[in-house]
Order: C-alpha cells, then structure tokens, then sequence
C-alpha cells in the first residue's frame, strides 16, 4: 500500500475512536427541539397478527435490499473492526467467529485479512446476499483465507442458530469440555468435525449493525440465541446506531412502528439503542459487561456542505465461565 493510501486509511480508522462531541449535550438539544418532539412519544404495541405479518416483511425487505446493493459498494470496509475489537486480531489458532448478519462482507475482509487464526462463520437471512459475498470476498482475498470462511443461510431472529454450530449439550457445557473443541478447524465446506456432533460452539460472535434491523420485540430471544452458541468466556462484539443519530432525526413521523423503532421507505427496518436499553438486554440474556458507551463523530458531507452528527454504540459482551 502506497504512502498516500496509508495515510487515508490511517484517517479513516481514527475517526471512529472520536468524541467529536458530547451525547449528552446533543440529547438536550433534540429533547428541546419541538419538530424532534414525536421521536420522543409513546408507541402503541401491534397486534399480534400484525406483529407476524412484520416479521415475514422483514426479512424479505432485507432480501431485496441486498439485492438492490449487490455491486457491494453500498457499504465500505470495515477497517477499524480488529482496533475497535483487538481479540479479533490476537486470537489463537483455531479460533472460530461467529458473524450474524452479514451482509455483503464489509465486516469479513478485516477479520480474514488480518488474523491468519481465525475461521469465520458467517451466516445472513438473505441466499442471494450469501452467493454474492463469496463473489466478493473471492475478488478481494487469498485463496488459503477463503478456505476459512463459511456462509450459511440463516434468520436467527426468528428460527435461532442450527445445531451443528453448537449443539444441545454443547450450549451448556462445562467448562472442561471447552478444551475438547479448541483443536476443531473446519475442513471445506462441512459444518461438522469428524465424528462430532457439532463444532463445539465459537469463541466470538459479531453483531455489527445487525440487532438493530430486529424487530425490538425479538431481540431478547436473539440475543439469547447468541449466547447459547458461545464458549463459556466467549466475547460477542457490538455495534450500532446510538439514540439519536442523525439519521434518526430524518424520519417522518409517519416511519415510526414503535418506540424508537422506524421503517424505511423499502420496507426494511432500524432502531436506534440508548445504553441502558443494550446494558438491559445484554445483562438479560446472562452476558457481563466489559465494555459500553457511545461513539460520537462528526461527518463532513463536502457536496452539500453539511456536517452530520453520528451516534453510535460500542460496546463488548462477555459469557461468563461456569
């Protein structure tokens, strides 16, 4: 990589380690903005017809949508995941990753390219989306990466993770069966070790950008779901849109469907989390905190001449030793 390119990556990394502004002081501004005021009111729960009605809607309007964004140039590289998350870059042999939700690859280049370690199972709720990926990651990574990566079709909001990836007995093993797994390492294309009943479990799983496209009401149980495929001592990796991002702030009124939850105009969904809300749901499905708080970043748009204020949350979830 030239001198030049160095410098712009250098710079693109950094800017998602800034407080380029305080939360707190952009939450009394939206709070006392009277054309924010409707962000900021109550929701009436769905019925429960058309809460079944919303979830098919769901996953097909995130079908479609990577159909639309298939040329993969919809969304950037991730380059800051293994500084945001060193474990993924430190990891020892034979390490597995889960990634939920992903997409058209943003998040799986970093990790593959950077850490020699680790296999990857990636899974997305889309068949279209999982075909295209590996064109993507094909185009962009060496073969011997390619071999530790492995996609699979699912929708774990709202059919949870297949039992190969962790099985029944393995969701709740002890510790001292952990060991039994560390010498996995996935061989072509099949999920399963030799003999094995299923891989043992993953020693992280990354959730960048996913939860928030679930439907709020199933996030517990998503949630649950990944730490059942965890190891004990397992780490799942957070990221997302912050209360009150500025692309929050853009939604009519009439995009709400429920409390801090909105609908795009293509049917696909995004809810924007405060802190207490991710502490709540994580701390529920029996995770401990390591690491939680909001990333603030101003954004230059220089063709329109804008500066857009970003908020996200960060934040580091561990599964404790039994």
């Amino acid at each position: 990589m030239a001198e030049g390119e160095e410098a712009a990556v250098a710079k693109a990394e950094a800017e998602y380690f800034s407080k380029d502004f305080d939360w707190e002081s952009l939450k009394q501004q939206v709070e006392k903005n009277p054309s924010y005021q409707f962000h900021l009111l109550p929701h009436l729960p769905s019925s429960s017809d058309e809460q079944r009605e919303e979830e098919t809607r769901d996953s097909k309007a995130w079908q479609s949508f990577h159909v639309r964004h298939s040329a993969g140039k919809f969304f950037k590289e991730r380059r800051y995941l293994l500084k945001e998350f060193p474990e993924l870059a430190s990891s020892p042999k034979f390490s597995k990753v889960l990634e939920v939700g992903c997409g058209n690859g943003s998040s799986l280049i970093p990790v593959l390219r950077g850490n020699k370690n680790i296999t990857v199972y990636a899974c997305d709720c889309s068949s279209e989306t999982l075909e295209r990926v590996k064109e993507i990651l094909s185009a962009n990574l060496a073969a011997a990466a390619l071999d530790r990566f492995v996609p699979f079709f699912c929708d774990f909001a709202s059919t949870g993770f297949p039992g190969w990836l962790a099985c029944h007995s393995c969701r709740g093993m002890a510790p001292q069966r952990v060991g039994e797994f560390q010498m996995t390492q996935m061989r072509g294309l099949s999920p399963l070790t030799e003999g094995g009943c299923c891989i043992g479990g993953v020693d992280f799983v990354t959730l960048i950008f996913t939860l928030s496209a679930v439907p709020h009401k199933l996030m517990p149980k998503s949630i649950k779901e990944c730490f059942s495929v965890l190891k004990p001592g397992g780490i799942l990796m957070f990221r997302d849109y912050g209360l009150y991002d500025m692309t929050m702030l853009r939604f009519e009124p009439d995009k709400r469907v429920g409390f801090r939850e909105y609908m795009r105009g293509d049917g696909t969904r995004s809810y924007f989390f405060c802190l207490d809300t991710v502490r709540n749901l994580f701390q529920g499905a029996g995770f401990s905190e390591m690491e939680l708080e909001y990333c603030c970043v101003k954004s230059e748009n220089r063709r329109k001449g804008k500066i857009m204020q970003r908020v996200w949350v960060h934040g580091k979830f561990q599964k404790p030793m039994l």
